[in-house]
């Protein structure tokens, strides 16, 4: 069983909506990060993908909701690569944060092509486990069972 720190998550009952909400927006920045030419521009949103598909996850399978304090993002994806058994969200996830901090924070820092495909590539090698993962994800919220009142229960 999960533990979430009351310090960076709150107790949460999502509705269907809030979380197909949350994955609608994942899916927007990752459309965004794949399509735009500019190589920044794709691994920021691409970032943003990874932390807003975080939240839909820990919203639906912890019933939690992140705090927006200090440390939020690194609990976050400590969390996903918890439930979802996969230890390279959490080494990538955080390879990614740590560059977007020294980009924004530290007067920026280059984003190379050959980083992001290094990046793509890492992501690739995870990508059938992640894929049925958020397939059972998936399937789960399109589930009858799963609204607000069994939800609830």
């Amino acid at each position: 069983m999960t533990r979430f720190d009351p310090e960076y998550f709150r107790p949460f009952k999502p509705t269907k909506q809030e979380i197909q909400g949350y994955l609608r927006n994942a899916e927007r920045n990752l459309s965004i990060a794949r399509q735009d030419s500019f190589v920044e521009v794709r691994f920021t949103y691409a970032y943003q993908a990874l932390i807003k598909a975080g939240i839909a996850l820990l919203a639906h399978r912890g019933h939690v909701k992140v705090r927006s304090i200090p440390g939020h993002h690194v609990q976050l994806l400590s969390k996903m690569s918890e439930l979802l058994h996969m230890p390279d969200v959490e080494t990538i996830g955080n390879a990614m944060r740590t560059k977007r901090n020294l980009d924004l924070y530290e007067g920026g820092t280059l984003i190379s092509e050959k980083g992001m495909r290094g990046l793509r590539e890492l992501c690739l090698q995870n990508r059938g486990s992640s894929i049925q993962r958020a397939g059972s994800l998936e399937v789960a919220l399109s589930s009858p069972q799963f609204d607000r009142k069994a939800h609830d229960q």
